[in-house]
């Protein structure tokens, strides 16, 4: 049996997603041309959505989303914190692939373990929640830097002190910028040894809808198992992870005609 939807809801929602970072307001003429809306259809919208307190009118027309959103969101992270929901994806990904996976949140310019799966091989490489690493010289770290807006990343190249931990390490600051660069354009970085030697690790970002990046993903081990193959095949199993890492935050979209 098909499920019937609330149309209502779902428009309202539409009208949600039009703000965006560089969408601070929206008026009742830009709602009703860009969402299919006769004008008096939109204005009711517009004004239910601000009678409960969903919206703010700014001017006569025109609507910015409310505070109540970030009482919303304090919620979401109180009550299912991000660890707890990522840790089955890590805890099969680990499975699949026979080495050890991480996902990361970034506090404070430090790389944060917020969720880790161990493969119980012999040299594994023992990260535990609440660890912190440096960012420019892991790959957690530097897909953070990567896909952080570009005044977040200044104040951090500008701001903290990188120091060499081996011959591999990226502490030039032009360099890991065009390091950076690379890692936006590809989705993905890769840690060479650039913090402790004979360690490998490849990491991908978990970016909300709205393009924000909300964790990072890892796959990490012994650069004696961790080959250019592996690394490969972790890849593709990362982003297939981050793929059920966004069904368990969104929850799985039924297909729309």
């Amino acid at each position: 049996m098909v499920t019937q939807l609330n149309g209502s809801v779902v428009k309202a929602f539409d009208i949600l997603r039009l703000f965006s970072a560089d969408r601070n307001d929206v008026t009742t003429a830009e709602v009703s041309g860009e969402l299919d809306l006769n004008f008096v259809t939109a204005h009711r919208f517009l004004r239910t959505l601000e009678h409960v307190g969903a919206l703010v009118a700014v001017s006569k027309g025109r609507y910015r989303l409310s505070y109540a959103f970030v009482d919303l969101g304090d919620r979401v992270a109180a009550g299912d914190p991000l660890g707890r929901i990522l840790q089955p994806v890590l805890n099969a990904m680990t499975t699949d692939l026979q080495e050890a996976s991480m996902a990361t949140a970034f506090q404070a310019d430090m790389v944060v373990c917020i969720a880790r799966a161990m493969s119980g091989r012999q040299l594994s490489v023992d990260i535990r929640v609440g660890s912190r690493l440096e960012a420019w010289c892991t790959a957690h770290g530097k897909t953070w830097l990567a896909f952080m807006p570009e005044r977040q990343r200044r104040q951090y190249l500008e701001t903290v002190e990188r120091t060499s931990f081996t011959r591999n390490t990226i502490a030039d600051r032009t360099a890991l910028e065009r390091s950076l660069i690379d890692v936006r354009a590809a989705g993905y970085a890769i840690n060479d040894g650039e913090r402790e030697e004979g360690i490998r690790a490849v990491a991908v970002p978990l970016l909300a809808r709205g393009g924000k990046m909300v964790a990072g993903l890892s796959v990490f081990g012994p650069a004696s198992r961790m080959t250019d193959e592996t690394m490969e095949r972790a890849l593709r199993r990362l982003r297939q992870a981050a793929d059920e890492a966004r069904v368990a935050l969104y929850g799985k979209q039924p297909d729309t005609p």
